[in-house]
């Protein structure tokens, strides 16, 4: 079993817990900049950055963080997380990520999702009715341009007719492209009948809720004739790491209860949240992955074998927290957890061949 372990982020930018202060966007985007640098070093495999059009979050172009990192990375394949489709162009978005793939051949990805926050619809003049019917139609016309370098497309209701035009650059192969869902059985059915890999967000109750869902992909795939062994799953879910768990613990209450609190004022099915919440959220059956190296490894590990996973991204973290706090979360990841992980499955793995050789 070959298990990618990665980092995502959405380039956070509240209230710093010390100094009551944001982080300016400006800077946010240059540390992430520094702390994609510094993931490579350490052979982390991937990273991915997410899109959103609002004031806590510094990235709402995340191809260009990604372009920046292409020059200044040897190995870690670059992703978004996600690239909002509905309210995006899906020939530039191809046009982009396949120039990226010129300086950083095979390791660029594309996570395409509908987007979690709404406030790109009114930035960009689309109907938030049409939320869905955007996004897989869009979704359709980036897949085949993908494909094939030159396109025809009939048109639809929010893309326009290509009468046998080739789309620029090309790279060597298709680009990778994953499906990412908040845990939708919808989107899980309509990335199994595409053969697209999946991405699930699982930042809230129990881990063993979501194996119904990648059971169900797993069951749709097959009945459609998909080649499962070309579709890795992978989830994200929020974490932080110190070289003291408890210390682990108490940083990062502050930055999760924030974010959690001012989604609640917006979301009527989201509530603040309590220190005993958050305990439910890192205990050893919860979605976050708070702690020192061996509290994290184990659990990443317990997660990916409930679930059947092959990819799990670490977001990191889910709300400001100083860079250089950052930095060494990511070291911690990247020198202790990230090896005790693979090796795990790499020892599991062998120990299946030898016992199936004899």
């Amino acid at each position: 079993m070959n298990v990618e372990l990665g980092i995502s982020t959405f380039g956070e930018t509240t209230p710093l817990e010390k100094t009551g202060k944001a982080i300016s966007h400006d800077q946010r985007i240059r540390d992430l900049v520094d702390e994609i640098v510094l993931a490579d070093k350490l052979g982390i495999d991937a990273y991915a950055i997410g899109e959103h059009h609002r004031k806590d979050f510094a990235v709402s172009a995340p191809e260009i963080v990604l372009a920046m990192a292409t020059s200044k990375t040897k190995q870690i394949h670059l992703s978004s997380a996600t690239t909002n489709l509905p309210t995006i162009d899906p020939i530039r978005v191809y046009e982009q990520y396949a120039t990226m793939d010129a300086v950083a051949p095979g390791r660029i990805e594309i996570m395409a999702g509908r987007g979690s926050f709404t406030e790109a619809f009114d930035l960009f003049g689309y109907d938030l009715n049409d939320y869905d019917d955007l996004f897989k139609e869009k979704l359709d016309m980036l897949l085949a341009m993908n494909k094939n370098e030159i396109l025809d497309w009939p048109g639809g209701k929010f893309t326009p007719k290509v009468d046998h035009i080739g789309i620029y650059p090309r790279p060597e192969k298709p680009l990778p492209i994953s499906l990412a869902t908040g845990g939708s059985p919808a989107s899980t059915i309509r990335a199994a009948e595409m053969g697209l890999p999946i991405v699930y967000a699982i930042i809230g109750g129990k881990m063993e809720h979501f194996a119904p869902l990648i059971k169900l992909y797993k069951a749709v795939a097959e009945r459609t004739g998909q080649d499962l062994s070309k579709m890795p799953i992978a989830a994200h879910s929020w974490g932080w790491l110190s070289d003291d768990k408890d210390k682990a613990i108490k940083e990062y209450f502050y930055p999760t209860k924030l974010l959690v609190d001012t989604i609640s004022k917006e979301r009527p099915n989201w509530t603040g949240m309590t220190y005993n919440q958050y305990l439910e959220g890192i205990a050893d059956d919860g979605v976050m992955f708070v702690g020192d190296s061996g509290t994290v490894a184990n659990k990443i590990i317990k997660m990916m074998e409930t679930l059947g996973l092959t990819r799990f991204y670490l977001h990191l973290p889910i709300a400001s927290m100083p860079h250089e706090d950052i930095m060494k979360a990511i070291e911690i990841y990247g020198n202790e957890v990230v090896p005790k992980v693979k090796k795990h499955f790499k020892d599991k793995e062998n120990k299946k061949k030898l016992f199936s050789f004899k």
